[in-house]
């Protein structure tokens, strides 16, 4: 075998076949939920779903206690965005795709800080041991769930942090041997960037159309 079938094989040469087959499901629902929030369909949220959830349970058996943590988080979310993005009024949607205000920037680092305490707490109250990768994963834990709050309430900005903490994200997930989600997070960049600039397109044409 070469070096790169070794990266991502090796890690599951000891692991229960289930959890390969969950691993798998949820990636491939994963992959598509970006793809949906990408086209501003409504599907995002249950795609998502299936992927979160089974994530949070491959998350605790691995001890990713960070990870499980802001993927449950992403369930909650995806809950209320699929709720807040089926709203109609008339014809038209409520939520539509605009850029945060002052007050809905301040809610977002609010919501990256509170975030990133409440993960540490979790860490330390499964009694890890801290290390420089799990700092990294406290940091990235904020941003995404920030990110996925401006995505339920359709914020371009959302885009940019699904950018910068999917970018630090995949080198994350190959130290720790995770093959399979580092590959989905290099994916998921390569859509995030397709996102924001279908979205930008989309609020941009709206404004001309006013």
């Amino acid at each position: 075998m070469n070096p790169i079938s070794d990266f991502f094989l090796d890690p599951y040469s000891g692991r229960e076949p289930y959890l390969i087959v969950l691993e798998a499901i949820a990636f491939f629902f994963g992959i598509a939920s970006v793809v949906y929030a990408k086209k501003e369909n409504i599907l995002v949220y249950p795609t998502g779903l299936v992927a979160t959830v089974i994530t949070v349970y491959l998350f605790y058996i691995d001890a990713l206690f960070g990870d499980m943590m802001m993927n449950f988080y992403y369930s909650i979310m995806s809950i209320y965005g699929w709720w807040n993005w089926a709203r109609v009024k008339g014809d038209e949607r409520v939520v539509q795709i605009t850029r945060t205000n002052t007050r809905e920037k301040i809610i977002g680092v609010l919501l990256f800080l509170m975030t990133m305490g409440i993960t540490f707490g979790v860490y330390k109250g499964f009694g890890t041991l801290l290390n420089e990768a799990n700092y990294i994963d406290i940091f990235t834990s904020g941003i995404f769930f920030t990110a996925m709050w401006y995505m339920a309430n359709k914020k371009l900005e959302n885009w940019t942090l699904w950018i910068l903490a999917d970018i630090i994200t995949v080198p994350l997930y190959a130290y720790r041997g995770w093959g399979m989600l580092s590959l989905q997070y290099l994916i998921f960049t390569v859509l995030a960037v397709q996102g924001y600039i279908a979205w930008k397109k989309d609020l941009n044409s709206t404004h001309q159309t006013l």
